[in-house]
């Protein structure tokens, strides 16, 4: 999977993307304990499903590498009459932004869509502030289960997809050097998992 087979097909999802019904979105935000002034980046706002959540006296920058997707969110955002977000084109693996520029980061139903999620994760750690959060929502397959059978058959086909079936935890914290991230089960299934750790520089 790469930058291309992404673009395709998220310009495809772009004017149907429901992942924003998934309980994880507002769970995440909650857990961002956001206060006034706090400046976030969003990794794959997509089409702006998230923004309801986040009170409005925060600093919201959002990224996406898809363009259909960020002018569905740039509707959402005009629609909605939002003066502190800014929506941007950009590379979750190479972002423009200089070192230190947010309290928080946060990438909802990323990691397995990006075709390097560990350059996605050195880059959020690089943008964000020492000490500020850093979250990642995501699905993980399970090892030695149904679902991972049916992922792994589906796994060749990930650039049609637009992402990774077969996206194990354990395999994804240790590339990414996440262990010791707290991780929390998003329900009914827990097959979403919210992780949370501290910038630590």
């Amino acid at each position: 999977m790469d930058n291309t087979s992404v673009l395709s097909s998220y310009k495809f999802f772009a004017r149907f993307y429901v992942f924003g019904l998934n309980p994880g979105r507002a769970e995440a935000v909650r857990r961002m304990e956001l206060k006034s002034g706090h400046r976030v980046l969003e990794i794959g706002i997509g089409t702006g499903l998230s923004l309801p959540l986040y009170p409005s006296n925060i600093d919201i920058t959002g990224i996406d590498l898809t363009a259909e997707m960020l002018e569905q969110a740039q509707q959402r955002v005009d629609h909605m009459g939002l003066d502190n977000v800014q929506l941007h084109l950009m590379d979750a693996q190479k972002l423009d932004f200089q070192d230190n520029s947010f309290d928080r980061s946060i990438a909802m139903f990323v990691a397995s869509v990006t075709p390097d999620p560990v350059a996605m994760i050195r880059e959020m750690k690089r943008v964000t502030r020492p000490n500020g959060s850093i979250f990642i929502l995501n699905h993980f397959s399970q090892k030695r289960s149904v679902s991972s059978v049916i992922e792994g058959a589906l796994s060749p086909l990930a650039p049609l997809l637009g992402f990774e079936p077969l996206f194990y935890l354990d395999e994804f914290l240790n590339k990414a050097g996440l262990n010791g991230s707290k991780d929390i089960p998003i329900q009914p299934f827990g097959y979403w998992r919210l992780l949370c750790f501290k910038n630590k520089k």
